[in-house]
This record gives structure tokens, sequence and C-alpha cells, in this order.
């Protein structure tokens, strides 16, 4: 039996599919609870959340959740990784706190986590085109991810296969100039139209491909310096760059 459920939270679409012979829905159920309670608690638009508290000045960062201080220091330690090219204390153009760029792949490891623990073998969860699967080579063989192209919503420019890691995707496109330099508060690097990262983790491989296309070009090489990790990106002038590594992942469209 196999499951797919696909939620509204954390502001896009996740889906999760279990090809799993047996689903322990529960397992699903708690999932899909988890993120619901993340999106509560660290969502900027939500004006109760803990983090719009933070933001403005109704609660005291020594007070907040333990959830809250293990995503700040993450923040804390990706600012640093990155020379400022990623700041949760800078993010928006209001200067306003908002560790939304680690948060979604942090929070759907942890769901996926949580499915492993559970005993389920082979699923993947898609939020928003940012995806973490398992598989199992009596279930299933690899996911196979299409990356968008630029252009063309029902288009790919490429197919990744993905069999025990996570894919994330960085780019203007789809919701426009969004993605600002918070070392500057104005635009991002140029050169860049999007960048995919790949790797064991979503907590790093989304929050690395944000930080990567925030820097441009020279993202790639950045990303390439964190091991088990590995870029494809496609150039203003619609050339495509990857990083070493990378080529295992790719697949036939």
């Amino acid at each position: 039996m196999a499951l797919r459920r696909v939620e509204p939270v954390m502001g896009t679409m996740v889906s999760i599919d279990v090809r799993d012979r047996v689903v322990p829905t529960d397992a699903v159920d708690g999932a899909v609870a988890w993120l619901h309670e993340v999106d509560a608690r660290f969502s900027p638009f939500r004006p109760d959340s803990e983090i719009s508290r933070l933001a403005e000045g109704t609660l005291a960062e020594v007070d907040a959740h333990p959830d809250v201080h293990i995503v700040l220091a993450l923040c804390d330690e990706l600012r640093r990784d990155s020379d400022g090219a990623f700041d949760a204390r800078a993010w928006r153009s209001d200067g306003r706190l908002d560790p939304s760029g680690l948060v979604k792949g942090w929070a759907v490891q942890l769901a996926a986590d949580r499915l492993v623990v559970a005993g389920v073998r082979a699923f993947a969860i898609n939020a928003g085109g940012d995806i973490v699967a398992r598989s199992s080579p009596t279930i299933r063989g690899s996911w196979r991810v299409g990356i968008r192209h630029p252009d063309h919503i029902d288009r790919v420019a490429s197919v990744v296969a993905v069999q025990d890691g996570a894919v994330a995707t960085s780019g203007d496109y789809e919701r426009g100039a969004h993605i600002r330099d918070p070392r500057s508060g104005g635009a991002r690097a140029t050169g860049l139209r999007s960048v995919t990262v790949a790797g064991p983790s979503l907590t790093w491989a989304d929050a690395y491909a944000t930080t990567a296309f925030i820097k441009g070009v020279e993202g790639l090489a950045w990303v390439a310096r964190h091991e088990g990790y590995a870029a494809y990106a496609i150039t203003d002038d619609d050339r495509v760059l990857w990083t070493e590594g990378f080529e295992r992942y790719l697949a036939a469209a």
C-alpha cells in the first residue's frame, strides 16, 4: 500500500509520497503535525509566532522555545561560514529577524527523520520543489527530480536522481527578485538564474542553495567546500555549470 498526502503549510504545498508496502499512517500524521508546529513557531508572517514576537521585542530570545535557539544557532553558523551572505538577523529589507531561509529545509529534514525512525523506508517529501528522499532497493530505486527550466514552467532543464539525500533549488523566476544580499541590503550578485544543491541533508542543501544564489557564480565553489554537497547552476546567459560530484546526480530527462 502506498500513500500520498498533500498539505498546505509553511507558505507552500508539501507532499509526502510513501511507497512502502505497509504505511504507518500515524507516522505521516506526526510528520505533518510537526511541520504545522514549526510554521506556528517560526513564520514571520504570523504576529503570534515566536519569531515575530522576537522581532517586535515582545519575547526575549532567552525565553524562546529550544527549537528557536537551535535554528538561530544554525543561522549564526551559516552567517559566519558565508561571510555574511546568509544572515537571518538582517534577512529582509526591513532588517527584521527572519530565519526562513533555513527553517523550511531544517523542518522538512526533521520530518523525514521522524518517518525513518518510525520505520518508513521509501518516501519523498517535496516542499515547494525542495526534496528529501529515501529509498529501499526492494521497494524503489532512485527518485527522479526535475530542475525547472527558468523560462518554461512546463519544462525541465535537467533531471536529477536522488536515492538517499536531498535536493533544493533557489532562483528568482517564480517570485521575482525577492532574494536580497543581507551584507548590503540591496540586490544579490548577478550571474545566476538558479542554483540547485544536492547533498545528504535538506537543512543545508536548501540554505546553501539560497546562499550560493546570493553570492553569484562564486557561490558554486563555496558550496563545493562543504563535504558531500554539490551544486548545479543556470547562468544569466543560459549556460549550465556544476561542481565536481554533481554529475552523479544527473539523469536522462
